[in-house]
């Protein structure tokens, strides 16, 4: 048998990114601190670029922040830009940058109608309860957000053909991913509205790269400009960056999600995101004593976590089509 490696330490990572100062966006214009809206001469849909999601996912912070101080407003429709985790971002601290993606839990794994109406509460749960009312009247949203391990950026669509079609036409990141989401929790893209195939409303996240790295601003800058210019929404002479040189897309749709059953779960290699083995049945990981093999030829690992807690996505496994 192949033997795993040790499960991996999460490691010093270099923060090359300075938090933005978002204190003129923090009471915002719609009731909802950190979330402000800006309205076009004409109908329109209603979209929403939201960032922070994690606390600690500076890169769409940025983008936003960008956006707001060049005045961007579109020529038609509305056009929301959302800091989700406020509490969260406050405490990021450069010389911890993984202790601050949350407070009590996970805002973007509380997304089901059930918890949302429930009786339980923490401090990310109530944030999502105040911002729901808001994301009831958006027409399309995009989620930026990073990644902590080395990974392609990639667009995560949800599971629906309008979800994929929206990511398709970013046209940034490259790689386009159908997913059905995380088996502890429903994230925003899942939220019903987005979700369910009989509405027209649609949702994207794009992992834009890792966190605290510049590149990953500037592809989050790129997916977010590039859904305003296929949503037809912004004016030719905006205050934006030019388009980007369209690349090759692939799409590949998540066959295998596999969640952490133990807490000894481990990779047999210090794999990246984007990754692809070639065979079927190669053993990637042990789960305890549970094999995790690949499951068909050409298998494509999206986002592997190399130190996976029980109960959390380990690894999504994806055939290309």
């Amino acid at each position: 048998m192949v033997e795993p490696i040790l499960q991996l330490p999460v490691p010093k990572f270099e923060v090359q990114l300075v938090p933005p100062d978002i204190a003129a966006w923090l009471v915002g214009n719609t009731g909802i601190a950190g979330f402000t809206s800006r309205r076009g001469a004409s109908a329109g849909p209603h979209v929403a670029l939201l960032a922070l999601s994690h606390g600690n996912e500076l890169a769409g912070a940025i983008v936003l922040d960008r956006l707001l101080r060049a005045g961007l407003t579109p020529r038609r429709g509305t056009l929301t830009f959302g800091f989700v985790n406020l509490t969260a971002f406050e405490r990021f601290d450069p010389k911890r940058p993984t202790a601050s993606r949350f407070l009590d839990e996970d805002i973007n794994r509380v997304w089901d109608e059930s918890v949302l109406d429930g009786p339980r509460h923490s401090r990310e749960l109530d944030r999502a309860r105040e911002i729901r009312p808001l994301l009831d009247t958006v027409d399309v949203l995009l989620d930026l957000h990073s990644m902590l391990w080395p990974s392609d950026p990639l667009v995560l669509s949800g599971a629906t053909a309008k979800g994929r079609a929206l990511a398709l036409g970013l046209g940034t990141p490259g790689l386009v991913v159908a997913d059905h989401g995380h088996a502890n929790g429903r994230r925003i893209i899942d939220y019903t509205r987005f979700s369910d195939p009989g509405t027209p409303f649609a949702a994207s996240l794009v992992e834009a790269g890792q966190h605290w790295e510049t590149a990953t601003v500037d592809t989050a800058l790129a997916s977010a400009v590039g859904l305003l210019r296929h949503l037809d929404v912004i004016a030719p002479d905006a205050p934006l960056p030019p388009p980007t040189t369209p690349r090759p897309q692939r799409v590949a749709i998540v066959t295998t999600a596999v969640t952490a059953a133990t807490a000894n779960f481990a990779f047999v290699q210090a794999y990246r995101g984007g990754d692809v083995i070639p065979q079927r049945n190669t053993l990637i990981a042990l789960d305890g004593h549970t094999e995790v093999r690949t499951p068909h030829d050409d298998c494509l690992l999206v986002m592997p976590s190399l130190r996976p807690s029980r109960g959390h996505t380990a690894v999504r496994l994806a055939k290309f089509v």
